[in-house]
């Protein structure tokens, strides 16, 4: 018996790097899933946990638009009978507008990171905690960042939309008291997925891949399949008296934070 068995999930970002991992653990560990990203490439996922003998379903839909958070829960509930974890991974690194310094960062491209980044998972936990607080537990899970938790891993609006949804798990945590439901983040480091191939791709035609990762104890960049692992401790029984917390997988980054360049006063 896998540690999901029998279970309906829903994981967003779903068409690559985390979400699709997680999607493929999920489904090998006998859960259910509802795969969703705007990218076709979501349909791939889906495919690839039926062709193995999974259950799958594949939604193209916006994690920060409460129609579509709407629709892919109440896909899960009809499709495959209930609801009992979801993973709000979606996630974007910038936007037109929002990288680079302050002062040349846009309210616009601020609002779009934080509308998928933070807005989603909020949308994530309103509606599946009102469809599992009639089962009496849950799990949700959240994707935050280790740039949530100080300054020196991620771009002002990304760091600060990480931030938000490590405040966002504890305080809803403390909303659903005595209904059951867990609510929990996950804080990754440096992994390779495409939010982060330029710097892979860089260093590698700099002949430097030997490099990435150095900040960190483990002297390495991580993989999809590791936050995949904290993914299912958090979705499965394991974790049952885990909630409102922030596990970190940085390979221990965040236990220093070093920064290796700053830009001096222009």
């Amino acid at each position: 018996m896998g540690r999901l068995e029998g279970r309906s999930t829903v994981v967003t970002g779903a068409a690559s790097g985390i979400g699709r991992a997680t999607s493929l653990l999920f489904a090998n560990e006998g859960a259910a899933v509802v795969c969703v990203d705007r990218a076709d490439a979501v349909n791939e996922t889906a495919a690839a946990i039926r062709h193995a003998g999974g259950k799958a379903i594949a939604m193209q839909g916006d994690a920060g638009k409460e129609d579509d958070v709407r629709a892919y829960i109440e896909r899960a509930v009809s499709e495959h009978g209930g609801l009992d974890a979801v993973y709000a991974n979606a996630g974007i690194g910038s936007s037109g507008g929002a990288f680079g310094p302050i002062d040349q960062i846009t309210p616009e491209g601020w609002m779009e990171v934080l509308r998928i980044n933070l807005v989603g998972p909020f949308l994530a936990i309103k509606h599946a905690g009102a469809v599992m607080r009639g089962k009496g537990k849950g799990s949700i899970i959240c994707t935050a960042s280790v740039a949530g938790i100080r300054s020196g891993a991620g771009g002002i609006p990304y760091s600060a939309s990480k931030a938000g949804v490590i405040n966002l798990v504890q305080t809803c945590a403390n909303e659903l008291y005595g209904t059951g439901i867990r609510v929990n983040a996950i804080c990754p480091g440096l992994i390779e997925t495409g939010m982060t191939r330029m710097v892979y791709q860089r260093a590698r035609e700099r002949g430097t891949e030997d490099r990435i990762g150095q900040l960190n104890p483990l002297t390495r960049g991580g993989e999809p399949e590791e936050i995949a692992a904290a993914a299912l401790f958090l979705a499965s029984d394991d974790s049952s008296y885990v909630n409102g917390h922030a596990l970190v997988v940085d390979g221990g980054l965040s236990s220093s934070h070093p920064v290796g360049q700053r830009r001096g006063p222009r």
